[in-house]
């Protein structure tokens, strides 16, 4: 043997981690205590472990994107691991299912030995919100103190710490900025999108017009649609109408990581562009499972106590619903689709484009 033998009960700390379960209903009740605490317990302890697992990936994947240039090779692990990130929030979203097996009359059974714990002190799930991207004043207001005051102090740094340094939503923003591709010496991608726009909207036009199944309002109705349509994709063409966008809190990216992020959703499909794609729907995808996350949370606070207030002070069902809206990350990814068109109407990329886009012909993406 290489290297000296270790017993798995050893290796995996059991004793730490089988002994870890006090139940207080035990200690400070009477009798044998409240039997659905050991569950409770157990299902939020595996939550804060599989917390550190994804701050672990995620601190890999950020460790890559915070260079200078993100070289190609380390895309592929980049990918893989916040695709990991989202597969343990599917097991985690799942063990709600579990957790629910306990009844609000369990539930009542200890709650009261709980004051003032709440979700609101797991410095785990606050550092993984302010890694993905969650500003501060993004959050959802509890009290007059910050989000942190809740934690202990030390905590209260780690958290600060996480605050002042770039996010992911920042790291990623960078990455689409200095996308390759979109304009070349033979292709201009923003003109050519701007007139297939253009002629999708006049082809929708012409079709509403030459309708004779509609009547006179119900043509006047679509076309003031199809005006509304066509002032939103204005607004993403003009760099003065993308800043209200911004301020109207419809997107958050630059202009330059957006029209990026559209290029790669469009032309997926070419080699070079394809982890890129597979980048963003992991974003998309992890922050779709955090709103699941926070919304099951919800609806299960809202079973298990009704309209009561939760045992960290707040308003329980109330916060966590709207929080579950107003604490998303990647809402841009979501709101980009607004602005596809169909493949057919998507401009062809010169053969040489094409060809530097291939994995044979080669390409500058590693200079991202």
């Amino acid at each position: 043997m290489k290297y000296p033998p270790v017993q798995y009960h050893d290796y995996l700390q059991l004793d730490k981690i089988l002994e870890a379960q006090s139940r207080r209903s035990l200690e400070l009740g009477q009798g044998a205590g409240a039997h659905d605490e050991m569950l409770f317990i157990i299902v939020h302890q595996t939550y804060e472990l599989w917390f550190k697992q994804m701050i672990f990936e995620l601190d890999s994947v950020m460790t890559s994107f915070g260079q200078s240039n993100v070289d190609e090779s380390q895309m592929g692990t980049a990918v893989a691991r916040l695709e990991r990130i989202v597969e343990i929030q599917k097991f985690i979203n799942g063990q709600i299912d579990i957790l629910e097996t306990m009844t609000p009359l369990d539930f009542l059974d200890f709650r009261d030995f709980l004051f003032p714990a709440s979700g609101f002190q797991s410095l785990s799930w606050r550092v993984l919100e302010t890694k993905l991207g969650l500003k501060i004043e993004q959050r959802l207001a509890f009290s007059q103190g910050p989000f942190y005051s809740y934690l202990k102090p030390a905590q209260q740094e780690t958290i600060q710490q996480a605050l002042a340094a770039p996010s992911l939503f920042d790291l990623t923003e960078k990455w689409l900025e200095r996308t390759p591709f979109l304009q070349t010496d033979s292709f201009d991608f923003w003109k050519s999108y701007q007139q297939a726009v253009d002629k999708l909207l006049a082809h929708d036009r012409k079709i509403l017009e030459q309708n004779p199944r509609l009547s006179a309002a119900e043509l006047e109705k679509n076309l003031q649609q199809l005006d509304g349509t066509k002032k939103t994709f204005e607004a993403l063409f003009s760099e003065s109408e993308y800043k209200n966008l911004q301020k109207e809190n419809y997107f958050r990216l630059s202009q330059k990581a957006i029209r990026a992020a559209l290029l790669i959703q469009l032309y997926r499909d070419e080699p070079i562009l394809q982890m890129p794609y597979r980048l963003i729907k992991a974003l998309t995808d992890l922050d779709e499972h955090m709103t699941q996350w926070r919304y099951r949370h919800s609806m299960m606070a809202h079973r298990m106590l009704g309209k009561k207030i939760g045992t960290g002070g707040s308003s329980g069902t109330d916060y966590l619903k709207s929080a579950t809206e107003k604490h998303k990350i990647f809402t841009d990814f979501f709101n980009l689709t607004t602005f596809l068109i169909p493949r057919s109407m998507i401009p062809t990329l010169p053969k040489e484009l094409r060809r530097s886009m291939s994995y044979v012909g080669g390409s500058s993406a590693s200079d991202r």
